[in-house]
């Protein structure tokens, strides 16, 4: 017998750590080749690491919520034969969910080539129920077995109400898919029974970890940095509706369907053109603005684990067909969980809009270390007067933040203004100059 010791990958280029996210096996279980061992997180992507041989767990390196420096020992296996350490490829990141895009499509795991160890007949007489053993259609799990599935379809079972110890997994080792959930939704033992009132006296720890607690050391920074000053106007949209419609009616098979984003990206790159230290990072410790020619628009997309923010580059050489099927792309990278850190980093100015939720106005937070964010109400139609009467218009509120250590108020109100002008006279938009 030896011992096996699997060290945490490099799971991206520049990354020296990676916080652990999930266990899969504990201590004692017997796992094949291939097996999730755990999931870990860096810089919003999530992976998840296969085991490169079979073998029983005999140590694990780490709690959940744990930093991790790369290279160091994640698992001890005991296998058959000799044992050495290695680095595992790890999969693909895995599925995260995001409310914007229209189709759910599964993310395609792909686990690297992992080297071939020995047989583990001897282990299998120590032990008879393997971890990665399917389970059989009805049979529910014992108690305090902890079940195969990804972070993502965790979470969509926590939210649903759903203990996965009684979902059948159909995927490898017994592994709980999206479409596992929906079998179990659909026989209806998701519904929860009808209880009397009573009060609730329960206090639940939830401890942040992940995706959550980079959101909020990202977002504490940015509100203890920057002084943020917030600007709010109306615009109508009515003219650029009405064009929007006109467009996605005449559009060919292969055309993106265009929502008011791509008009929004076109409006700030001509508004950028006039006010260039609008696009820009400040580098509050070396008192330096990195003041950029390229526009990379961050589109701040929310999953159920939080916020991401896919990035569209270069969207000054970009055609409003051309930003429209960037942001699907993005937008389909962010829910499957495929975006990679080149399109999840990079951005000099943000757009966030919440959509039909998007409320009359909101005080968005500014995407450290940028100087400036977009923040897009919904659309509402109000009543509006022309002089002479009331008419009904498709109005919508811009709601945007800036770094007022940089950009003075009257700047801010310019940048906004020359937006309104582009968006409700939309033409504008097209013309050169």
């Amino acid at each position: 017998m030896g011992e096996y010791i699997i060290k945490l990958p490099d799971v991206g280029e520049g990354v020296a750590e990676a916080e652990l996210v999930e266990w899969n096996v504990k201590i004692g279980d017997l796992v094949r080749e291939d097996t999730v061992l755990a999931a870990v997180m860096t810089d919003k992507a999530t992976v998840e690491i296969p085991s490169p041989v079979d073998g029983e767990i005999i140590w694990l390196g780490g709690e959940i919520g744990q930093i991790l420096a790369i290279g160091s020992p994640l698992v001890r296996l005991k296998i058959e034969g000799d044992g050495h350490a290695v680095e595992v490829a790890p999969a693909k990141p895995v599925k995260t969910e995001v409310a914007a895009p229209e189709v759910e499509k599964e993310a395609e795991v792909s686990k690297a080539p992992a080297e071939k160890s020995k047989p583990i007949t001897a282990l299998n007489a120590q032990k008879t129920s393997l971890v990665t053993s399917p389970f059989s259609a009805n049979a529910p799990r014992d108690e305090g077995e902890k079940p195969l599935a990804s972070p993502a379809v965790r979470l969509r079972a926590k939210e649903a109400g759903v203990d996965l110890r009684q979902v059948s997994g159909t995927g490898s080792a017994g592994r709980i898919t999206h479409e596992d959930l929906e079998a179990f939704f659909a026989r209806g033992k998701q519904k929860p029974g009808i209880t009397a009132l009573a009060p609730d006296n329960s206090v639940k720890e939830i401890k942040v970890v992940g995706l959550r607690r980079k959101i909020a050391e990202k977002m504490a920074i940015a509100k203890s940095h920057i002084p943020h000053i917030t600007y709010v106007e109306e615009i109508d949209v009515s003219s650029l509706e009405e064009l929007r419609a006109t467009l996605n009616a005449n559009k060919r098979a292969e055309q993106s369907k265009l929502t008011i984003l791509p008009f929004l990206m076109r409006a700030m790159v001509r508004a950028i053109a006039d006010q260039p230290q609008l696009n820009a990072l400040y580098d509050d410790e070396a008192n330096v603005i990195h003041q950029h020619g390229g526009v990379h628009i961050g589109i701040a997309a929310q999953t159920p684990n939080g916020l991401v923010v896919p990035v569209v580059k270069h969207a000054e050489a970009r055609t409003l067909w051309d930003c429209a099927a960037e942001v699907n792309l993005l937008a389909d990278a962010a829910k499957t969980g495929t975006a990679t850190r080149e399109q999840l980093s990079g951005s000099t100015i943000t757009i966030t809009s919440l959509g039909s939720m998007g409320g009359v106005v909101t005080t968005p937070v500014i995407n450290y270390p940028e100087v400036a964010i977009i923040g897009v109400n919904k659309i509402m139609t109000r009543p509006m007067w022309d002089g002479t009467n009331f008419i009904p218009r498709k109005m919508m509120n811009l709601s945007s933040s800036f770094d007022h250590r940089v950009i003075d108020g009257w700047d801010a109100a310019v940048f906004i203004q020359r937006i309104k002008t582009l968006l409700e006279t939309p033409a504008l938009i097209f013309v050169e100059g």
